[in-house]
């Protein structure tokens, strides 16, 4: 049968630190361009449909996340499907809504951990909401994080991002500017944009690793020409994606960035076929650059749905597809 988990169930089991392990294994898998097409997207009348679909390949259930949006009203719903890749049955259907939250946060961990000096962090944020939060709480769990510090343009958001997150016992610290934020970190989380759509992010210290994830659309902007073309090295989960279809790169190529030589896959980071961090020039600067994929959506999914058979959560259906014979 097909078990539906809601918002509040994927809340119940996630795991921090299964979700990057998940993630992990998903990114170390051989490569293989067709398992996870570029995601599609279709606009009519003020509205969009999204479409991320993919199919593992270390067996897991393959599926797709589909986003209805409306941005006019600011109103989405994400929904995630599962099949298995023998049966073609449906094991699970599952509201998408944090899922797509927790495994940005637990890709960008992923990334910042392969990219950044071993040791203790100093995190600067830009940026005070879900995707902000959820980030300091993935990288807590992968990392020791020596101090946080939040800009967000209103004092009472960053108020409130320190207090959601003292549970976790760290430093935490406000800034009245997001050049003040980021000056002394090791590593810069940008998960806010501007509402004219101007770049947060200016300027970046030599060493540093910027993670961005803000700007993921064309007509989006996250982060200042100058940042894209003072970066060593761009890592991307979705290459082609990241150089076409976000207003960042799209900004930077107009400018006459030369990104040549410079864009690497995360997939290759991951597996080793891709140094990531020059580990010859402590000064480079090396950027993530996510606009999410299904690789993460079902990894992240698939470990959601395990976690909760074990803990019996769920709601069976009382109907589900049935696989036909082709």
């Amino acid at each position: 049968m097909t078990v539906f988990l809601t918002d509040a169930d994927v809340r119940a089991v996630f795991d921090w630190a299964d979700a990057v392990a998940a993630l992990r294994d998903a990114y170390a898998a051989p490569p293989d361009e067709n398992r996870f097409p570029a995601r599609t997207m279709a606009r009519g009348d003020g509205l969009w449909l999204r479409t991320l679909s993919g199919v593992p390949g270390d067996g897991g259930p393959m599926g797709a996340k589909l986003i209805a949006a409306s941005p006019r009203h600011r109103r989405a719903s994400y929904l995630i499907s599962l099949f298995d890749q023998e049966t073609m049955g449906l094991p699970a259907l599952l509201d998408g809504h944090s899922i797509t939250g927790f495994r940005t946060a637990a890709t960008s961990a992923l990334a910042a951990d392969l990219l950044t000096p071993a040791g203790p962090l100093h995190v600067g944020v830009i940026g005070s909401g879900f995707e902000a939060q959820n980030h300091v709480r993935a990288l807590a769990a992968t990392r020791t994080l020596a101090s946080v510090t939040v800009f967000s343009p209103n004092p009472a958001s960053r108020a409130r991002f320190t207090r959601e997150l003292a549970d976790l016992g760290l430093p935490l610290a406000t800034a009245e500017s997001a050049e003040s934020a980021v000056a002394d970190a090791h590593l810069v989380i940008c998960a806010a944009r501007s509402l004219d759509e101007q770049p947060t992010l200016r300027e970046v210290s030599a060493g540093v690793t910027v993670v961005s994830i803000g700007s993921t659309l064309p007509e989006q902007r996250e982060l200042a020409t100058g940042v894209i073309a003072r970066a060593d090295v761009i890592v991307a989960d979705m290459v082609d994606e990241v150089i076409e279809d976000t207003g960042d790169l799209i900004a930077a190529r107009k400018s006459g960035v030369d990104l040549a030589g410079k864009v690497v896959p995360l997939a290759d980071v991951v597996s080793g076929r891709a140094p990531g961090r020059p580990a010859d020039d402590p000064d480079a600067v090396v950027l993530y650059k996510s606009v999410g994929s299904a690789a993460q959506d079902l990894a992240v999914a698939a470990m959601c749905v395990r976690r909760a058979a074990e803990r019996s959560v769920g709601i069976e259906l009382p109907a589900t597809i049935t696989p036909v014979s082709k």
